[in-house]
């Protein structure tokens, strides 16, 4: 069975996207079948990883609304065990259509119960929100991934986003679990960054990753180029750092499953 990874902050531009992509092209290529589920409007994960949103025919909007299965969506990508669940402009209107139907909160948990025992892993890229297509991708995940930019104001919200993690697992998913919080776009020579790393632990104690992700031109420039950056440049330092991240990911592989 799955292990699924929402990765979720509400504050756009912290390093989501970026994320699920990497640390999938990493798990996949250390021996792991992975999906990624593109659940931004934005569709950013979809068009990073190489996959052109104008030949999708159906995306995972089709598939939370029950009109596709999601193994008939599913894309490859240049990684072997690497697929993706895409999204395209339709998945924009979702959080106007779900507050009108049944299970409104659990539509994606449902549609990747039909796929969830074929993979390792599933990423959640979730948009840069806490609406409804947010709280489906928290809803469907065993455990939270928490982004966080080495910015003045990449603390901002965070308690929010709290708020509403642990709201889901009082009302909806008693089961889910922060996994933890990755500082991105770090800077070793600014103060500020030391500096919000130091918020991070007062945050998450126990949840720190001890993988931190640089600031990289060549991380930035990867998706344009429809790559991850272990295709694109491994030899970065920001590719080494998805890389120790999705090493520390699969070390805890052992500690989840004794939970189950």
């Amino acid at each position: 069975m799955a292990r699924i990874i929402g990765i979720v902050n509400q504050k756009g531009g912290v390093g989501k996207t970026t994320t699920a992509v990497n640390l999938g092209a990493y798990l996949a290529d250390l021996g792991k079948f992975v999906l990624i589920v593109d659940l931004d409007p934005q569709t950013n994960a979809t068009s990073g990883i190489g996959i052109d949103q104008n030949n999708i025919e159906r995306s995972i909007y089709e598939a939370i609304l029950g009109k596709a299965k999601v193994s008939d969506i599913v894309q490859p990508t240049m990684h072997e065990t690497l697929r993706v669940a895409p999204a395209n402009s339709a998945l924009a209107g979702l959080n106007a259509e779900l507050p009108n139907l049944d299970r409104k909160e659990y539509k994606l948990h449902d549609a990747l119960l039909e796929i969830r025992n074929d993979y390792d892993y599933i990423l959640i890229d979730c948009p840069p929100t806490l609406g409804y297509i947010t709280l489906n991708g928290i809803v469907a995940s065993d455990e939270i991934l928490i982004p966080v930019q080495a910015e003045y104001y990449a603390l901002e919200g965070l308690a929010d986003l709290l708020q509403t993690v642990n709201l889901v697992k009082e009302r909806l998913r008693p089961d889910i679990q922060i996994l933890g919080a990755v500082l991105t776009m770090y800077d070793k020579r600014c103060k500020l960054s030391n500096d919000v790393l130091q918020e991070l632990y007062k945050h998450f104690p126990n949840n720190i990753f001890r993988s931190v992700i640089p600031r990289s031109v060549r991380l930035a420039e990867a998706p344009s180029f429809g790559r991850s950056i272990a295709a694109f440049d491994p030899d970065n330092q920001g590719a080494k750092a998805y890389e120790r991240l999705a090493r520390e990911i699969l070390g805890t592989e052992a500690f989840v499953r004794n939970q189950i």
